[in-house]
């Protein structure tokens, strides 16, 4: 006979959402930011600019692994609920999002210099906004897609940004500017606010596999 204690809900909640497989992924993703800009620092024209592709995709990357834990696979328990379930989704993601802007600060090192110069501010900032675009495409498109509106973006916004950092572009091209840009820590923020509020409201869009519920 068995005399382990059940593990409560917010535990099955989380187990259900693969969090140590998301917090796995978000240690690699902490350890290959560092190789890449230790990398980049070899070089001998390293200057501020060269952190940049660091900066944007490190949190691109911790996004898409936010997204990935954000898949239900009781998606149908979750909406027939007799508790409210937006409260814990909503609690979820505040972890998730503390979790990687944490990771976002152990990787200052991996983005030396002042904040002026894309340092460690620029990183937790493209992180929040990051998650804030993840968890609405989470709610809008589902779990499994919600990483691709952040890559189409990030994508864009990397190859088309200005050089020069500032005025409208700030806000558009918020992941390619300096850590002190307000404009850019406005459309994060922004982003994260309504993302968040998304997905405690409405929920991961349930995907094709979740339409008829799992076999028994």
């Amino acid at each position: 006979m068995t005399t382990g204690v059940r593990p409560g809900l917010p535990v099955l909640c989380l187990r259900s959402r693969a969090l140590p497989a998301t917090l796995a992924a978000l240690a690699g993703i902490a350890v290959l930011a560092a190789w890449a800009a230790d990398r980049l620092q070899d070089r001998p024209e390293f200057d501020h600019t060269a952190r940049v592709p660091v900066l944007a995709l490190g949190p691109l990357l911790a996004a898409a692994a936010i997204g990935t834990g954000l898949l239900s696979h009781t998606e149908e328990l979750d909406r027939t609920a007799v508790r409210r379930w937006w409260p814990r989704r909503l609690t979820y993601l505040l972890a998730l999002t503390a979790l990687t802007a944490l990771t976002a600060g152990a990787l200052a090192p991996a983005v030396p210099g002042h904040p002026e110069q894309f340092g460690a501010p620029a990183m937790v900032r493209n992180v929040v906004g990051a998650t804030g675009v993840t968890a609405a495409a989470a709610a809008l498109l589902g779990a499994r897609a919600s990483w691709l509106p952040m890559a189409v973006y990030g994508g864009a916004v990397y190859l088309a940004a200005p050089r020069t950092p500032g005025g409208a572009a700030a806000y558009w091209a918020w992941p390619m500017q300096p850590g002190p840009e307000v404009a850019a820590w406005v459309t994060a923020g922004t982003a994260y606010v309504v993302g968040a509020a998304l997905l405690a409201l409405r929920g991961p869009h349930p995907s094709s596999d979740h339409g008829r519920g799992w076999p028994s």
